[in-house]
């Protein structure tokens, strides 16, 4: 009998804020920026859902909602860290181990077999773990399948533990309200609903033809889920397809010097990111999205590569290329594709690109210990026409 765990971090992002800012424990946090902005909300504390916000919300909005909520941009180095523990945390219980995404794991305890017993104290020591080591809070959900488990998780939330256990899929489904079914959004929900459809018991009472022929694939799908059927396959670490991070700004911005400022921070933290995964990068993609919501993007292709150095001026030309209206600039981004591990070489003489990489590499060593912000790559300021042009200087 396969046995999956789903787990969820509750709130994950404010919880971690919470851990960094103690003063924010017991009220109501927003993730998300400046609320009189633009942007949307990462993610809310359960005391800020009470006012009726939810993750993706535009942030003025959830602002007129929460005025007197706790409002923070969000610290996502840290986020990716504490990720990072989690995982490692769960990975001495079981080598059967998928990060679905930054805040939730499956994990197999099929072999050896565990009792009903078993599996609950598990589920506890895990809980106890994470909330004794790292002050995270988390809920479990445990079922025959990842459907189900996640299903599970999310049901008993905040740091709850709900369990299913194998030929009773489908009385714990039966009452259950569909929006609870991975897949059905609002259009959907709202389509199902308008035809009598309100629980997943209602889905299982109607022949499989009636969703195949009014859904197709996604109905055959839906009606497969509602009788509890889902995969129990887990997979190991997914295989990375890109790095990309971008900033939307509060006010346009119209000086390319400006732009470029803001590019060379957010190539800073890309490319720290590629040479933390070990990994070389060939495609450098810039995208620029102006003031009318005309988005634009630019690619080049070149040697494998994680230096700021060559990433930064290949991206600052692409910047040049596409930015050719007079009008302003409302967000900034860059991506990273085209993975390759790095290739080592011993020269018998040391070449520039040999002693950046040793430069990145303290560097790294000082973020690790310090966190990223506690050293910065620059411009320099010594050479004429430089601002915008990285350099070899490091600043903390």
């Amino acid at each position: 009998m396969a046995v999956i765990f789903h787990l969820d971090l509750d709130s994950f992002f404010v919880a971690v804020e919470r851990i960094l800012n103690p003063e924010l424990i017991g009220k109501a946090v927003i993730v998300g920026g400046n609320p009189t902005g633009r942007g949307v909300v990462a993610a809310c504390s359960y005391e800020a859902r009470k006012y009726g916000l939810q993750s993706g919300m535009p942030i003025r909005q959830a602002y007129q909602l929460c005025p007197k909520g706790m409002y923070v941009h969000g610290h996502y180095e840290e986020y990716e860290r504490y990720s990072d523990l989690v995982r490692q945390i769960l990975s001495a219980h079981t080598p059967h181990l998928e990060q679905a995404s930054i805040d939730e794991f499956y994990m197999d305890f099929s072999l050896p077999a565990l009792t009903l017993f078993g599996l609950l104290n598990k589920s506890l020591e895990i809980k106890s773990q994470l909330q004794n080591e790292l002050d995270l809070p988390c809920s479990i959900g445990i079922a025959p399948n990842k459907l189900l488990a996640k299903i599970c998780s999310d049901f008993n939330k905040p740091n709850g533990m709900t369990i299913v256990v194998e030929g009773k899929e489908r009385e714990f489904l039966e009452t259950m309200p569909i929006k609870f079914m991975p897949g059905i959004g609002p259009v959907l929900q709202k389509d199902l609903t308008d035809k009598g459809i309100k629980f997943i018991g209602d889905i299982c009472r109607m022949p499989v033809e009636f969703f195949t022929g009014r859904y197709g694939k996604v109905g055959l799908d839906l009606w497969k889920k509602a009788h509890g059927e889902g995969s129990t396959l887990i997979f190991g670490h997914p295989e990375q397809k890109s790095i990309s991070k971008e900033t939307t700004f509060q006010k346009d911005i119209l000086s390319i010097e400006a732009l470029e400022e803001v590019l060379l921070a957010l190539v800073g933290r890309v490319s720290h990111k590629l040479r933390d995964d070990c990994l070389t990068a060939s495609t450098i993609t810039l995208k620029l999205r102006y003031s009318d919501f005309v988005t634009l993007s630019r690619s080049k292709t070149i040697a494998p590569t994680q230096d700021d150095f060559i990433i930064y001026n290949i991206a600052r030309g692409l910047l040049r290329t596409a930015f050719k209206r007079r009008i302003g600039v409302r967000l900034i981004g860059i991506k990273l594709e085209k993975f390759n591990k790095p290739y080592f070489q011993d020269y018998l003489f040391e070449p520039e690109s040999s002693k950046r990489e040793k430069l990145f590499d303290a560097i790294g060593r000082i973020r690790l210990k310090h966190g990223y912000d506690a050293i910065n790559i620059g411009a320099s300021k010594n050479t004429p026409g430089a601002k915008g042009k990285i350099s070899q200087e490091a600043s903390s």
